[in-house]
């Protein structure tokens, strides 16, 4: 009986044994292949990087020299009394020096280059470049990125492009036996294991290179003896079917270095940049240290937040590598006397221009998936200009800060949408007061009523009937009142409270006159008006309801910008677009963005709407302009809502087309009308930014001819009431005011003489 027991007990031992081979087995193959596949990708999330616009330089380029030194400090340009190598600039009064590191561009590698130009009243006047190029593209400024939801940042480096001296340092002070040992360190492991046991928890690790890549990249950081020994396993099996040269540069690319804001800073090529702004392969020895000190600590030894902390824990890196055997003792003795030579620290690129980056992901989620975006490391290049960005900014802040100060206005938003006139390129967004924000985008998503942003649709609609209207037409301001289906009356007034009879149709729109548009718009129908604002550019459904002749509508600053975009590209309708290119890791270009073009609208009819827009801002509501702008020809027109609860204008020049809109997210009274807020704003950002008056050239079947200022009829140059109006060819006044001339006047001067 007790042999029979005893063989049982055998034969369960064996199965036992059994079970747990076969189990440790299957761990030990699936482990092995997740491990081949895997990190032979190499597939980290790595985020798209966002690019905007490169600064363009060539003789005659509109460019100051201090916008050029933000453009420079911004792409992490050192400012150097001897220029030595990329990345470095010497200016000296006009004279700029400057050694550019070359960039890979979606439609070819620009190369680095010497360049030496000078810059005299805000424009380049002489370029001389080591290669002979007479145009030099810039490296373009990093705005932000699209990163995976653990937020992980990193860019990928060959082992190749990494410092020998960095590689030799990391070696030493984190795993002096890397190159001997196969993936553990047994001599590691006793000495933690009697530590921990000792403690009764497991308070040591003995993480070789090896180990710590493995937990970084596939496990979490718990502290167990089953994930211990997990990791150690993994370890063995890395080393056996990979280099050490390729696990050191896994290594490279996947340490945590560093927090900026929400984004990780992973690995050395990307800490290089961050702390330095300079690529890993330009850092000296002692940055290089500082670099490898991050790894056991990256926030404990944060140099910008403890200094004193990070110096002594670069100076220990450089003391260890000498022991080593990696590193001279001269070299860093010399290296241990540098000071912490840190780049300046930046906004975090994550949250720099969150309402652009916005724009930028919601047109980029029309043809990539959002895991693509967040992980394959595309470069995305837009028509971002951080210049202009630069005075939206302060131009909007400026102005809130001077009504909240004032008393006149409290809690007051606002937003900005620029384009180019002649492509659609959104160049900045404004999405609130705290553009750092990546919140609301009121850019983007605050739909409020427009008011009278939306007449030149009414008037544009009137102007396309030639044989019916035109600049001169009369139209009724006297009081109008219009019955609603409800029963209800309308009764439309004017922001004045007066009535001015019979006007001028192109002083109705310029002076925005609520009266006249809307008796216009009753007799021109409102379906005809929808169809006018949907060929402009907007695409929500609209209601036929008479209010929406004067903006009782809400929308979007950015879809008011397309709307006059439309206006502003001579009645060629092109898709409001960020971005420009996108390409692969590689360099391959994987999608782009052409300019797409309709004609929505005879040249002449917004010829002729354009003219009107003209004088609404040198006699009309934006007269204001006249002396903001002095001899710098715009179109625009102001916008402002009941109680005055939104100012907005938007307008444009030859150059730029722009829309400001200021309010309170509580829907409450601004106490600013269209002309005393936002026009402001735009005139202070076309003061700066805007190098091209409005160049409104007549078709060939548009008439110049001068009419009577007050009846419309057609006059004479010399005539004193006499104004110069465009008009269809062959739907001029057919009936002419002849005026008293030379001597005639001169008796009619005195027959008034004696009368009196």
């Amino acid at each position: 009986m007790a042999q029979q027991k005893k063989r049982f007990t055998q034969r369960l031992w064996l199965k036992l044994l059994f079970i747990t081979a076969v189990g440790f087995s299957v761990v030990v193959v699936y482990l092995d292949f997740a491990i081949r596949t895997t990190f032979t990708d190499k597939k980290w999330s790595v985020p798209s990087t966002v690019y905007a616009r490169p600064l363009e330089l060539y003789n005659g380029a509109s460019l100051s020299i201090d916008d050029l030194t933000i453009e420079l400090k911004q792409l992490g340009y050192q400012f150097v009394n001897n220029i030595s190598q990329p990345g470095q600039v010497m200016i000296e009064g006009g004279l700029v020096h400057l050694y550019t590191p070359g960039f890979q561009f979606s439609d070819y590698l620009e190369p680095e280059r010497q360049i030496e130009m000078t810059l005299k009243n805000n424009a380049v006047t002489h370029l001389i470049t080591s290669d002979g190029a007479e145009l030099v593209r810039l490296e373009p400024v990093v705005i932000g990125g699209i990163y995976p939801a653990h937020n992980e940042d990193r860019l990928l480096v060959e082992l190749s492009e990494v410092p020998m001296p960095l590689q030799n340092m990391l070696v030493a002070v984190e795993d002096d036996n890397f190159y001997q040992h196969f993936g553990i360190s047994p001599r590691g492991i006793a000495r933690a294991a009697l530590a921990n046991i000792k403690g009764g928890v497991i308070s040591q690790g003995a993480s070789t290179l090896t180990q710590q890549l493995i937990k970084n990249f596939y496990l979490s950081s718990e502290r167990t003896f089953s994930r211990k020994a997990k990791e150690a396993l993994m370890a063995l099996l890395l080393e056996l079917h990979f280099s050490k040269s390729e696990i050191l540069e896994g290594y490279i690319n996947e340490v945590y270095l560093g927090q900026d804001g929400p984004r990780e800073i992973h690995g050395f090529g990307l800490a290089s940049q961050y702390y330095f702004r300079r690529p890993l392969a330009e850092l000296s020895i002692e940055q290089q240290a500082m670099l490898v000190a991050l790894v056991r600590g990256a926030n404990y030894y944060n140099p910008w937040r403890n200094p004193k902390r990070a110096l002594s824990r670069r100076n220990l890196v450089l003391d260890i590598a000498v022991r080593e055997q990696y590193l001279d003792e001269t070299t860093a003795e010399r290296a241990k006397k540098q000071p912490l030579t840190m780049g300046e620290r930046g906004d975090s690129n994550i949250k720099r221009y969150p309402a652009y980056l916005d724009l930028v992901r919601r047109q980029l989620q029309r043809d990539y998936k959002a895991e693509d975006l967040s992980s394959n490391g595309l470069s995305i290049f837009t028509h971002f200009d951080p210049l202009v960005q630069s005075s939206a900014e302060e131009s909007l802040n400026t102005a809130i800060a001077k009504h909240e100060a004032s008393g006149q206005s409290t809690a007051l938003e606002g937003a900005v949408v620029i384009t180019r006139p002649n492509t659609g390129a959104v160049i900045a967004i404004v999405g609130g007061r705290d553009a750092r924000y990546a919140g609301f985008n009121r850019a983007i998503d605050a739909r409020r009523q427009v008011g009278s942003l939306l007449k030149p649709a009414v008037y544009l609609t009137a102007i396309e009937q030639p044989e019916i209207y035109n600049l001169a037409s009369l139209l009724n301001d006297e009081e109008y009142s219009q019955q609603l289906p409800n029963g209800n009356q309308w009764n439309p007034k004017n922001y004045d409270q007066l009535s001015h009879g019979d006007v001028l149709l192109y002083r109705a729109l310029a002076n925005s006159y609520n009266q006249a548009t809307a008796r216009l718009g009753n007799q021109i129908g409102l379906e005809t008006i929808i169809k006018t604002i949907n060929r402009l550019g907007i695409e929500q459904p609209l209601a036929a309801l008479p209010s929406i002749t004067l903006g009782a509508v809400g929308m979007a600053p950015i879809e008011v910008g397309q709307m006059f975009q439309t206006m502003s590209a001579d009645g060629f309708y092109t898709p409001l677009l960020a971005i420009n290119a996108v390409i692969e890791p590689s360099g391959t270009l994987l999608n782009s963005y052409p300019l797409a073009v309709e004609q929505r609208f005879d040249p002449a009819s917004i010829y002729i709407l354009r003219h009107a827009l003209q004088a609404a801002t040198h006699e009309g509501t934006g007269k204001a302009l006249d002396w903001l702008l002095p001899k710098f020809p715009v179109a625009g027109k102001t916008g402002t809502t009941n109680d005055l609860r939104d100012s907005w204008f938007a307008g444009f020049s030859g150059d730029m087309m722009a829309v400001v809109w200021l309010g309170r997210d509580d829907n409450a009274s601004t106490g600013l009308t269209g002309a005393s807020g936002a026009l402001r704003v735009w005139a202070d950002i076309f003061s700066e930014r805007s190098v091209l008056p409005i160049q409104n050239l007549p078709p060939e079947n548009i008439e110049i001819v001068w009419v009577d200022n007050d009846t419309g009829q057609g006059s004479q140059e010399s005539c004193s009431n006499a104004i110069a109006l465009p008009f269809v060819a062959g739907y001029e006044p057919s009936e002419e005011i002849r005026c008293r001339q030379g001597l005639e006047r001169v008796i009619d001067w005195f027959r008034d003489l004696i009368d009196n």
